[in-house]
């Protein structure tokens, strides 16, 4: 009788050393991002361009595309090669063509966020906590992987808040495209470490609603990204955002309010691209 219970109990632990682990623990580590990864092997460093390496695993092909349309105010749509729709400071009131997998929000004016979302969204990615504590987000969806940085907001009082906005970061296609959101003061070192790279970079230029555009350009000229597509302009005429800029920044207006990006079509200077209906 004792052998048979030993070679019961044997049998058990087989079976569990055997049996599939369940998908949540699978996920419990969050992935690695090549776009914060890099930046943190060079502190104080800023990417002025990246080729993509295999010892880094970006696993991309340099053909890959990434088609990005701007919606409104501060939305825009993100299509992934794998067919993943992603709405930023998304409210419902600038309504894609169709309905996103994913959602990201920023809290400080309604129309940056919804408490109401379509129930047919999978994924709705606050920019706050709502615990008292900052946020934190490592979502990996089909061929996108969601991050994000929050920084401090300005209530309406005009005290600061902590964490109350958040910069999201999409790595799609071996891209690094950053959102920063309704971002209200001047990033420090530890923000940019946090952030990483950005290939593309969503930039608002509204003249002070969120920042001045001195501020903003500072932050802008700091992350010297590939591709700078402006957006919730409210107030001044954008040509006031773009009179901080250089010959170290290419200007273009385009003809369509959508744009079709990947490693190999980067441009190699920055451009500061403004899509129709901004």
């Amino acid at each position: 009788m004792p052998r048979l219970i030993l070679l019961a109990f044997a049998a058990i632990a087989l079976l569990h050393a055997l049996w599939p682990m369940p998908a949540h623990a699978q996920s419990a580590r969050p992935p690695v991002s090549q776009c914060q990864a890099i930046a943190q092997s060079f502190p104080g460093v800023t990417f002025a361009s990246f080729k993509p390496s295999p010892a880094l695993g970006v696993q991309a092909a340099a053909g890959d595309e990434v088609t990005i349309t701007y919606v409104g105010h501060s939305t825009f749509l993100i299509e992934t090669p794998g067919g993943v729709s992603i709405a930023t400071d998304y409210s419902g009131w600038y309504a894609p063509p169709k309905v996103p997998d994913v959602v990201t929000m920023n809290k400080a004016h309604s129309s940056h966020y919804t408490l109401t979302p379509d129930p047919a969204i999978k994924h709705v990615l606050h920019g706050w906590g709502d615990n008292g504590q900052p946020v934190d987000h490592d979502v990996v969806v089909g061929d996108a992987y969601i991050r994000n940085v929050t920084t401090d907001i300005r209530s309406f009082g005009g005290a600061m808040e902590p964490d109350g906005n958040s910069i999201f970061i999409f790595e799609i296609a071996g891209l690094c495209i950053g959102h920063l959101g309704h971002l209200h003061h001047e990033l420090d070192d530890t923000d940019y470490a946090e952030i990483g790279r950005l290939d593309v970079l969503m930039v608002p230029v509204d003249g002070g609603l969120t920042m001045g555009a001195e501020s903003m350009s500072r932050v802008v000229t700091r992350l010297r990204s590939s591709l700078i597509l402006p957006m919730h302009r409210r107030g001044p005429p954008v040509t006031s955002f773009l009179q901080m800029f250089g010959d170290g920044f290419d200007k273009s207006f385009a003809a369509q309010a959508s744009v079709t990006v990947s490693m190999r079509s980067l441009p190699s200077k920055p451009l500061i691209y403004i899509l129709q209906g901004v």
